[in-house]
């Protein structure tokens, strides 16, 4: 009787990451299957990057209204000047800083800033479960929560503008990652302890991968509130602060 054993094997490996491995072949190229697969990946990777963020379509109404969420440009006009110019995409326009210092009352212990980044169909995805679980964890902790802001043509470095315009403790970016081959659906949430002007990724920490095949929603939820609350209790983010695994350990310090 043939073992079914190097098919379990093969199925073992594949259930670990969503990487296409020993996918098989016929003669030199993938099989039928895989290349229509890959074809259909890359078309939403695409998808992803060339979607311009349309705040009541991929958000909805509703949130939107229960939340607040204030609507802001960067200083790229277009999808192709952000790609182009990715400056542009870390300073906000003259208009929207008005708008968010319109805004500025006391200084908020958290600050959550949603951009579309390089991926609106992460935006689409993540943010509509996430966002609730966010505010709900900071009240539970008795935070006070500056008003959500959305971001157009969105880059990491925005987190300074939206420091030096609301001086929150920390600030959270959920912002869409670079999609790839596995999945267009991926979420990073950039954070950084009293961000401002002049401060580079050294200072921010990140967690990533936030999708249903990475990080779930509600474990990145309460990844990004430990998180938050340790730079709080140091005051500090960035390079010297490593993040608090439920089972006691530390994530190792990113490289400076």
């Amino acid at each position: 009787m043939k073992s079914d054993l190097p098919a379990r094997i093969v199925e073992m490996i594949r259930s670990r990451t969503p990487a296409r491995l020993l996918a098989g072949h016929s003669g030199g190229a993938y099989r039928t299957a895989t290349q229509l697969e890959l074809r259909a990946a890359h078309a939403a990777a695409r998808d992803a990057v060339r979607t311009d963020f349309d705040l009541r379509k991929h958000l909805g109404r509703e949130l939107i209204e229960e939340f607040g969420i204030l609507e802001t440009h960067t200083q790229a006009s277009s999808k192709d000047e952000y790609l182009l110019r990715p400056d542009l995409g870390r300073r906000l326009s003259l208009e929207s800083r008005k708008e968010i210092e319109s805004l500025r009352t006391r200084a908020p212990d958290l600050q959550i800033v949603i951009g579309d980044g390089l991926s609106t169909t992460a935006i689409t995805t993540q943010v509509p479960s996430l966002l609730p679980l966010l505010v709900k964890g900071a009240m539970a902790r008795q935070w006070s929560i500056g008003k959500p802001i959305a971001v157009h043509f969105c880059r990491v470095g925005v987190l300074n503008d939206v420091g030096d315009l609301l001086h929150p403790r920390v600030a959270v970016l959920l912002i869409g990652e670079r999609p790839g081959l596995a999945t267009a659906e991926s979420l990073s949430a950039y954070m950084a302890y009293r961000p401002r002007a002049r401060q580079t990724d050294a200072d921010r920490n990140l967690i990533s991968n936030i999708h249903s095949r990475g990080i779930r929603n509600e474990e990145a939820a309460t990844r990004i509130l430990n998180l938050a609350a340790k730079m709080m209790s140091i005051e500090s983010s960035g390079v010297s602060v490593r993040e608090e695994l439920p089972d006691g350990n530390s994530l190792p310090a990113p490289l400076s």
